[in-house]
């Protein structure tokens, strides 16, 4: 069902082509678009649902979407980060949240194969590593290497990667009662 929540979700889907564009345009300014459409597309995950729940417009379609939306959107962006950084500093906690961000889809979908998705649902943990994550990706957008907001940027980064890990010792160990039972033969 298209609603205004789900279409904002889509839309922030259709803004990745235009990041990574603006990202890598050959100019000064680049850095400043780039970090700007991020930050549209993370201003619209919290917007989307937000309505979603204002509006009473929650739908199965954008309980998928939004998720997939959200690691698809700090996915790329890392991934071009890494790229433009070529530093261990950068890529480690990248490769921690997008590991993660595979681990605990995985458990969610296998939970719900098992009808036990409420033990995973999302935390106020991974709330907050969510926004320190999106803020931390805004900044280091925002400029080239090695300047003082790239430097707060990855400080955020690493912020970002503990409470990633934090959030998914939660997310384990809220299931580890299943995963147990999943283990034997």
């Amino acid at each position: 069902m298209l609603n205004i929540p789900n279409l904002l979700t889509l839309f922030r889907l259709a803004l990745i082509p235009f990041i990574l564009l603006a990202y890598y345009w050959p100019s000064e300014s680049r850095y400043v678009w780039a970090a700007g459409l991020f930050a549209l597309a993370a201003a619209t995950d919290w917007l989307d649902g937000y309505l979603a729940r204002k509006l009473n417009q929650t739908t199965a379609f954008g309980a998928f979407l939004d998720p997939v939306a959200d690691k698809i959107t700090v996915a790329v962006a890392l991934v071009a980060l890494v790229e433009s950084y070529s530093e261990l500093w950068l890529t480690l906690p990248a490769i921690v949240i997008i590991s993660r961000e595979i681990v605990i889809s995985a458990l969610r979908e296998w939970m719900a194969e098992t009808g036990k998705s409420a033990h995973v649902a999302v935390s106020y943990i991974g709330k907050v590593k969510t926004t320190m994550q999106m803020g931390s990706i805004v900044l280091l957008l925002a400029t080239p290497p090695g300047t003082l907001v790239s430097m707060i940027g990855l400080v955020m980064l690493y912020v970002a990667a503990a409470l990633t890990l934090w959030s998914m010792v939660l997310y384990l160990s809220a299931a580890w009662t299943q995963l147990k039972k999943g283990m034997t033969v």
